[in-house]
């Protein structure tokens, strides 16, 4: 059901990527573990996808010459057995390479977040209370951070699964405070620049880029929206993935505090609305 991620580095044995689950009894498992604890969200997301090597069909032997034929499949099986090996290798090379956060981050409908720096996760003073909130709270710590831990061999597979699922949630809890710090509003001003959070749909904002926002601080309460600072409205994300992603992942108070931040950025409140009309006039507010 679910595979390693990558051979090595730290926490390989916890890098694990999703095969067809049953979301609906890993997200159940996870509920009634953190009712007994308190409120939290998780969701059981994609696993990473790995590259699969194919080779073509090999052309018929020459009856002609049925043995220079079959040696000369023979070498050129060999040749193709040691390029997909070295291809293999070089893959398990740049998955190892690759840490959780970046891992998690690359997921599809994961492009709202940042890659929070490793400095800023090994500071207890930042994580102050999420121990509470979070199950499995040093096993997922340990997984988002690369560490290397024997414990995946001893969990059962649905322990795994909630390992898996608690490290989320507790990047989401982590990721929210980090984008309110100086380096963290640096870090998604990148992405706004480059229209990474989307655009207005509303037709006389004119595409204005907009800003990622939760409309509650607690998780489980809602998904993540869009603010766009022209007309001062929240819409949902266009991608489907984007619309499963816990809104308490930004929390309400980012998108204001990124636009005091950087002033300049803010754009003119839209004033043009549109007006609708019967045969060319303008119905009366009534």
């Amino acid at each position: 059901m679910y595979r390693e991620r990558g051979g090595g580095g730290g926490g390989g044995g916890l890098r694990l990527e999703m095969g067809n689950v049953d979301r609906k009894r890993i997200n159940d498992a996870l509920d009634k573990h953190l009712e007994r604890s308190s409120p939290s969200t998780s969701r059981a997301f994609n696993g990473k996808d790995k590259q699969s090597i194919f080779t073509g069909a090999k052309p018929p032997p020459d009856h002609r010459d049925s043995r220079s034929a079959s040696l000369a499949e023979n070498k050129r099986s060999d040749e193709e057995s040691k390029t997909d090996s070295e291809e293999s290798d070089v893959s398990g090379s740049d998955e190892d390479d690759t840490s959780w956060i970046s891992w998690f981050c690359n997921l599809r409908g994961n492009e709202f977040f940042c890659e929070v720096d490793d400095d800023y996760i090994q500071d207890d003073f930042n994580l102050c209370g999420l121990s509470s909130q979070v199950p499995y709270y040093d096993y997922a710590l340990d997984l988002i951070l690369d560490v290397e831990s024997s414990h995946g061999d001893m969990f059962t597979e649905e322990q795994n699964e909630l390992v898996e699922s608690a490290a989320e949630l507790l990047y989401g809890l982590i990721h929210v405070r980090y984008i309110l710090t100086s380096k963290g509003i640096a870090t998604m001003l990148e992405k706004y620049k480059n229209a990474e959070f989307g655009r207005c749909p509303r037709v006389y904002c004119c595409g204005q880029p907009c800003l990622p926002v939760g409309q509650s601080d607690i998780p489980r309460q809602s998904t993540v929206k869009i603010y766009c600072p022209k007309c001062e409205d929240v819409y949902s994300p266009r991608s489907r993935f984007q619309n499963n992603i816990d809104g308490a992942y930004f929390g309400t108070t980012f998108p204001h505090l990124f636009l005091m931040t950087y002033g300049h950025l803010k754009p003119q409140k839209a004033s043009q609305s549109y007006a609708p009309r019967v045969f060319g006039f303008k119905l009366h507010k009534t």
